[in-house]
């Protein structure tokens, strides 16, 4: 199922991205200021396998009292020093900070997990050589992370006890969710960590097994690859996390090309212990960056009055807020939820009539843009993604626009599409993308989502329903809503036969529809 070009398209995305993060990576080594406090040690995880690590304790602690211990697992491809701006930080207003670099990576030892039950154990190793060698207190223990460090913490919280509170920045609940959403690969996501990890780490065989059948579409390997994402998904553990009882704040951004939006928000949902979830305007851990710089940053700002609340007993007001804090990509302000489900609490639909044929495997020009460049792009300038609406070639992208909106809608939350497809073939991939269409229809991007089906009698009429990436984006008045569907995008694997067609109709039994979600005004 494989294609030539796709292997290519997967390389050179592989290599690019393997070169910007390797970039990043080194380009943080300069900001980081060694101090007295600090102590550069190696640690024997899981199996004996030996961690690089580095301490930093409170300015003048002796062994007379205890701190509350913070533990930092680096992200996917970054050194131990990653942290290091930030730790100096926790240090100086009273943790004892251990960050250490995960296995597999630069200079420890083993082979990568991607946060299997070897991960999961040094967490808990870590956390015991700290007992031991530091100030640290055993009743007060944190973790948190970027990506990578993100998804480790909250898996190794729902595995040890002894983790009462944990800051998830940028990382997956559901590993599956992330990078194969509604059954298709996300290729460019997949090349970055890949590309990274070849560059920075050593794979296990295991995970470059996994790789190698992500990108041929093995679909005889499909149920192997979900089973061996559940296991490094927090989601699957969500139930004896809840046991538990840490206090576990999430944050991401809105457009993450990594580990989207949605499935951190529907596993917040979940959650039963003290929670927060926050999701700004940026891509993959762009929201955090200049916190790792050590420059002023609202995620690190938050990350810190968080433990200092549920591991100080700081009373500074953070358990009244109100838990889900969301800011726009179209303005600066933050807005405030009591929970998820009231973020997009208005829902308006916009009706897909009629019937219209597409044809495949020819990229209509509506795209969901290039992983982490487009969203940076959209964080820095409000400049996502543009599609000329009215010149989209009609016979590869079908088209349904709005009438203009007279006042401002604020779209905030999960867009859903319904409608009913008709494949001449078994299999097939389709795009949907929502976009703001301004009065000359040039369209901006809102959010988007794909969906791969496979197995269908071609002929035959199906339902399909798919839940577009979360946003938060204000459509100006006198502008449209445009929800266009194709079936080429270059950050997708494509399953779509050549020569096929795809019919979306709707039937007067089961109308065609695109669900906006709009804040309470």
């Amino acid at each position: 199922m494989g294609h030539p070009r796709k292997a290519l398209r997967t390389t050179t995305v592989g290599a690019v991205s393997a070169t910007l993060i390797a970039g990043s990576a080194l380009g943080l080594a300069p900001t980081a200021q060694a101090a007295d406090a600090v102590r550069f040690v190696d640690i024997t995880g899981d199996g004996g396998t030996v961690l690089k690590a580095n301490v930093i304790t409170p300015a003048g602690a002796d062994g007379s009292r205890r701190y509350p211990l913070l533990v930092l697992p680096t992200s996917w491809g970054l050194p131990q020093i990653e942290y290091l701006a930030q730790a100096q930080k926790l240090a100086n207003s009273g943790y004892v900070v251990v960050s250490y670099n995960v296995r597999g990576f630069w200079q420890s030892g083993g082979e990568i997990e991607v946060a299997g039950p070897p991960d999961t154990a040094d967490a808990s190793k870590v956390i015991d050589w700290a007992l031991a060698n530091t100030p640290a207190d055993a009743q007060h223990i944190g973790m948190a992370g970027v990506s990578y460090g993100a998804g480790i913490s909250l898996i190794a919280a729902a595995h040890d006890k002894r983790i009462k509170a944990v800051a998830a920045l940028s990382g997956w609940a559901d590993l599956i969710d992330s990078i194969y959403s509604g059954r298709t690969q996300h290729v460019q996501a997949g090349a970055l960590l890949d590309g990274a990890s070849l560059v920075t780490g050593r794979q296990s065989a295991e995970i470059r097994q996994i790789f190698d059948n992500f990108y041929a579409s093995n679909l005889s390997k499909e149920q192997e690859m979900i089973d061996w994402g559940k296991k490094r998904s927090a989601d699957t553990y969500v139930d004896q996390l809840n046991k538990n009882g840490a206090a576990v704040m999430m944050a991401n951004a809105w457009g993450d090309t990594v580990f989207a939006p949605n499935q951190y928000a529907d596993f917040y949902e979940k959650l039963t212990g003290p929670k927060r979830l926050e999701f700004r305007p940026g891509d993959h851990a762009t929201a955090e960056l200049t916190g790792l710089f050590g420059l002023p940053n609202d995620v690190w700002t938050d990350t810190g009055r968080w433990f200092d609340h549920y591991l100080k007993g700081t009373d500074n007001g953070i358990d009244h807020e109100e838990p889900v804090r969301l800011k726009s990509r179209s303005t600066g302000g933050y807005e405030g939820y009591p929970d998820w489900k009231s973020v997009g609490a208005t829902r308006k639909k916009m009706a897909l009539s009629g019937t219209t044929t597409i044809h495949t495997n020819v990229d209509s020009g509506a795209d969901g843009g290039i992983v982490l460049l487009s969203s940076i792009l959209d964080q820095i300038a409000q400049a996502p993604p543009v599609a000329s609406i009215p010149l989209l070639p009609r016979r590869w992208a079908a088209v349904w626009q709005s009438e203009k909106y007279p006042t401002a809608q604020q779209v905030r939350g999960t867009a859903k599409l319904h409608t009913t497809v008709t494949p001449t073939k078994e299999s097939g991939t389709l795009v949907a993308y929502l976009y703001d269409v301004g009065p000359l229809g040039l369209g901006k991007l809102v959010s988007h989502a794909p969906y791969t089906f496979h197995g269908r009698t071609p002929g035959k009429p199906f339902g399909v329903d798919v839940e577009l990436f979360s946003t938060a984006y204000d459509v100006p008045a006198g502008h449209r809503l445009a929800l266009v569907v194709d079936t080429v995008d270059p950050l997708y694997i494509e399953h779509n036969p050549s020569g096929a067609q795809l019919t979306f109709s709707s039937p007067a039994n089961d109308p065609s529809y695109v669900s906006i979600p709009l804040r309470e005004q």
